[in-house]
């Protein structure tokens, strides 16, 4: 954090004759990387309206992992101090939520929070100069001598002896059992008062169905969260979960990364990663977008490492994940968790996380045959009971909901002044994520059946394709509603075979794809000036690919305008939900829908461009009603 200009106001030398409040509590918010400030941001709402408070921000420098805490502080709004400068000037309360650094610097009374699900992995200290444990007064067993970050005395004590917080936040008392065990001179610190990353979990729990529609998963559909923590040792590493020995044949992230995409329907799954802070900020965000291209172009959403987590968990039908404690939040709002990674030798044996470990289902590596990932989705999803991880989740916190309170009390008291008279103390609600819906810009390739004539019937199954998994459907998988037998599908008794044809987006890497694709998708506003009106790309379009059968424009979550190659031009549009929501199915499987229905064998005997008022689609378990209206082509040479 070198760089950061001593502040003049509101402290300094002359601070008093510039700053327009005085006599204002200073607190101080002292950030390590990312990870923790995440955690102090929690707490600030508590210090809201309180005209006697004034906030400040500094940054240590001592982690390794410093690369987005400038933007980070800026974007609090705070008074950020260059370290140097918050050591030598006088606060009354400092809140941090890591240790390392010069902690023992601070002139002022010091509170720690912890900044996941309470302390749980093992982690030397990077430097004993100033930590040197003492063994007075400690059991002689030797179980615990890899120190517990958080919990063990080279993180809690000054010289060995003085703890270094005035405060040590708790939110269980089987944290507190443990701080008595590993290092008693802290014990004393001990403040029990709950977790507010996991207090905002709760209170958003009502709004899952929100967060679900705002993640672009609508009825019938299954979002999968791809989690890790960081480390090598982690989902994301590429060492094995259980002896930590690089094994690159071992390296599960490429399997189960190709899987998701070759295994899991595009109209039935959603599949989106939140990665650790630390993974992002410690290789780049660009490398970490790089790693996984592959994976989204095959529709592989990203959540930005600050904001979004806790509601996708909370949108979540199952979590693939690591002994990281997002994870273990999962479990502990009843999300089924499939375990990717699992060193337990990286754990407290006696933590709750180690207890998850120990206990969750792990993703099992069956090859590449088909369906092998995805039956153990549905698997720990069918099978999932929801109080399963019930006594997790109580030790997760034991004031479930009154963080909010509990911790101000403690600051306030710090602090020796009166907490706001008449106001509650209260963290704020998860807001709602912006809408994304998923986009695929690798060929899709689109296994399609004929269900019914009266009116057009058609079940659709997608699955994008990339040189990981180069044409994964075939001709003899089976779609909804059907059974496979000897390479044909059983429909009602009566044998019907399945057509297969190719979709790509216009702004795919794979150009040459394009050449030969059936349907050419592009995505974008109605009135984008770049392409003009849907119906002029589209026209322009057919022209471009003159092998493509069908081009369709995406200007809405439920709408799209295809033409077809006979001068067809049609508008469709799904039927709203019973509650008027729209269809959030890609509106790219109706037109797959309406070009199977147009070109496909059953098709024979019907003109291309025979007009149907509405056409039926089918994605895995959900329904969709598309009407078809005609429009007027905007070139008379149609």
């Amino acid at each position: 954090m070198g760089g950061v200009a001593r502040l003049r106001v509101p402290v300094g030398e002359d601070a008093e004759r510039w700053i327009t409040r005085t006599g204002c509590r200073r607190v101080l918010f002292i950030v390590h990387n990312v990870t923790s400030a995440t955690r102090l941001l929690d707490t600030l709402p508590l210090f809201d309206g309180d005209l006697r408070v004034q906030l400040f921000a500094t940054c240590t420098g001592s982690s390794p992992f410093l690369a987005g805490v400038p933007e980070l502080l800026s974007r609090s709004g705070l008074p950020v101090l260059p370290w140097s400068q918050a050591k030598d000037t006088d606060f009354d309360l400092a809140i941090t939520a890591s240790y390392g650094g010069e902690l023992e610097a601070f002139r002022g009374k010091l509170v720690v929070l912890s900044h996941g699900v309470g302390y749980n992995k093992k982690l030397a200290a990077p430097s004993t100069e100033h930590r040197a444990p003492s063994t007075e007064h400690r059991a002689p067993s030797t179980e615990h001598r890899a120190p517990v970050f958080g919990m063990s005395p080279e993180w809690l004590l000054d010289d060995g002896r003085r703890p270094l917080a005035t405060a040590t936040v708790l939110s269980h008392p089987e944290q507190l059992e443990r701080l008595s065990a590993y290092c008693p001179e802290a014990a004393p610190t001990a403040v029990l008062a709950g977790d507010p990353c996991y207090d905002r979990i709760l209170a958003a729990l009502p709004r899952r169905d929100s967060f679900r529609r705002a993640l672009g998963v609508g009825p019938g559909r299954r979002l999968i969260v791809l989690n890790s923590t960081w480390s090598a040792r982690s989902l994301f590493g590429d060492t094995t979960g259980q002896g930590g020995e690089p094994a690159d044949a071992d390296d599960l992230l490429p399997w189960l990364l190709s899987r998701l995409a070759a295994e899991l329907p595009a109209d039935e799954y959603r599949v989106t990663a939140v990665l650790h802070p630390n993974v992002w900020y410690g290789h780049g965000p660009g490398q970490v977008r790089a790693w996984l291209d592959h994976a989204r172009q095959a529709g592989l959403d990203t959540i930005p490492p600050l904001d979004g987590w806790r509601q996708a968990l909370i949108a979540a039908d199952c979590v693939l994940g690591d002994h990281g404690s997002v994870t273990y939040y999962a479990a502990s709002i009843g999300v089924p968790v499939l375990l990717g990674a699992f060193p337990e030798e990286a754990l407290d044996p006696h933590s709750p996380v180690a207890a998850l470990v120990r206990t969750a289902p792990r993703i099992v590596r069956h090859g590449t045959g088909q369906g092998a990932l995805r039956a153990q989705i549905d698997r720990v999803i069918a099978s999932h009971e929801p109080g399963r991880y019930r006594r997790l989740a109580a030790q997760t916190t034991s004031s479930p909901g009154e963080s909010g309170p509990l911790l101000r009390r403690l600051f306030y008291g710090l602090m020796d002044l009166p907490e706001p008279s008449g106001r509650p103390a209260l963290l704020d609600p998860l807001p709602l994520p912006p809408y994304t819906p998923d986009r695929r810009t690798a060929p899709v390739r689109v296994l399609t059946r004929l269900l019914g004539a009266g009116p057009p019937e058609v079940a659709v199954v997608r699955r994008a394709t990339t040189e990981e998994n180069p044409e994964t459907v075939s001709g003899t998988e089976a779609v909804p509603g059907t059974e496979t037998v000897s390479g044909t599908e059983t429909v009602s008794g009566t044998e019907h075979d399945t057509a297969a044809h190719t979709v790509v987006d216009e702004d795919t890497k794979h150009a040459g794809r394009l050449r030969i694709a059936d349907i050419v998708v592009r995505r974008g506003s109605a009135d984008d000036p770049r392409v003009g009106p849907p119906g002029a790309w589209v026209a322009e379009a057919l022209a471009r690919y003159p092998y493509c059968g069908l081009a369709a424009y995406v200007d809405g979550v439920d709408r799209c305008v295809v033409g077809t190659r006979e001068g067809a031009l049609l508008r469709l549009t799904a039927d709203a939900a019973p509650d008027g929501r729209a269809d959030l199915c890609d509106p790219a499987a109706y037109a797959s829908a309406l070009y199977a229905w147009t070109t496909g064998e059953a098709a024979a005997g019907r003109p291309a461009h025979e007009a149907v008022a509405e056409i039926v689609v089918r994605t895995g378990r959900a329904t969709h009603r598309v009407r078809i209206d005609p429009l007027e082509p905007p070139h008379p040479q149609w």
